[in-house]
């Protein structure tokens, strides 16, 4: 059986502000074997790496009073947001800003390090990842996401254009390149490879409720299926057709239960692999809020759980890695499972 993937969510982002150079190198100390970094967009087209195109949780603007003319509330997938954006951002301007922590209440550790770094470029994690591979001597892998396409799309930009482009130029438009593409919409993935993309790609889905639970490209054109419908057999065999792999929200493969704590596994693992689709799971958190009950420590939803034991339960259900905040912890539960699989 392959080695399970460590797969360092948005870089080593228990420990560090999301999204930073500081979290993909620390990832990469750890021992993770791939780094992810969110795509978004910037007025002149450039693609920087920030969870979401609002930046008012993940940066400093609110500070900067030479932008605050630039607040808005837009639509985001049917949704009104408010705050910076940015598209209304050239990267010279996005470069002044600084990398703040996300979630300060639950992690306010990572606070330390809030306001140390700039928003990093694709380009700019493209080079670091080849730099890493080479400091410490194995591969690196780069799983990158392109955030809200169609948002995108409807501002005039085409994040697909410059992410070829980039994969291109930096070696990795390959198949046996360590190189995934991800996106919670379809479209996008099928573009790419009209653009001449050859690696990899992970259709992603979450289990969440509501009018827009499924691929906006799709639910805004009046498709009904949302992503419990995806991951289904029938909807695992359409992936195949335009992805290598799914990144579901991890209950899709152990769901909870009414009473919070963990039922059994689904089909999901085995049904996808059974259409040639890899199944990578997301997020695997340290924090008691983030897991089922059976995996908490105590009340407090901010103090570490059973971290180890829940990442254990899922890679016996033949995941092949998982997504994690913690890389250091991705990796002892993974040399825990592998000797008593």
């Amino acid at each position: 059986m392959p080695t399970p993937l460590v797969v360092a969510h948005r870089g080593a982002s228990g420990y560090r502000p999301e999204h930073t150079i500081g979290a993909y190198e620390l990832a990469v100390a750890m021992g993770a074997d791939y780094i992810e970094p969110d795509l978004v967009m910037t007025k002149d087209g450039v693609l920087v790496d920030r969870h979401e195109p609002e930046i008012s949780g993940t940066t400093n603007v609110a500070d900067h009073p030479e932008f605050a003319s630039r607040r808005a509330t837009k639509k985001l997938d049917g949704v009104d947001v408010t705050g910076w954006f940015t598209e209304d951002f050239t990267l010279a301007e996005l470069k002044t800003l600084r990398a703040k922590e996300r979630l300060p209440k639950v992690r306010p550790h990572n606070t330390l390090y809030d306001g140390r770094e700039q928003v990093p470029t694709f380009e700019e994690v493209l080079t670091l990842r080849r730099t890493l591979e080479k400091k410490y001597r194995r591969p690196i892998g780069i799983i990158p996401e392109i955030k809200h396409s169609t948002y995108f799309h409807d501002q005039g930009l085409n994040p697909e254009k410059p992410f070829v482009e980039l994969v291109r130029a930096h070696g990795l438009n390959r198949r046996s390149a360590p190189m995934w593409l991800q996106s919670f919409e379809i479209t996008n993935l099928k573009q790419v490879r009209r653009l001449g993309y050859k690696g990899n790609s992970t259709f992603l889905a979450w289990t969440g409720e509501g009018p827009l639970d499924g691929p906006y490209d799709l639910v805004s054109k009046g498709d009904p299926r949302r992503y419990h419908d995806w991951m289904t057999p029938t909807g695992l065999k359409e992936i195949s057709r335009f992805a290598d792999g799914i990144g579901p929200e991890k209950f899709f493969v152990i769901p909870k239960k009414p009473d919070g704590t963990l039922g059994a596994p689904t089909s999901l693992v085995g049904d996808a692999h059974r259409v040639g689709l890899k199944v990578v799971p997301w997020t695997f958190r340290n924090e008691n809020q983030f897991m089922a009950k059976d995996f908490w420590n105590g009340t407090d939803p901010n103090a570490y759980g059973k971290a180890i034991d829940e990442q254990v339960a899922y890679l016996r259900t033949g995941i092949d890695g998982l997504f994690t905040d913690n890389p250091d912890t991705g990796v002892v539960a993974r040399e825990e499972f592998r000797s008593r699989p």
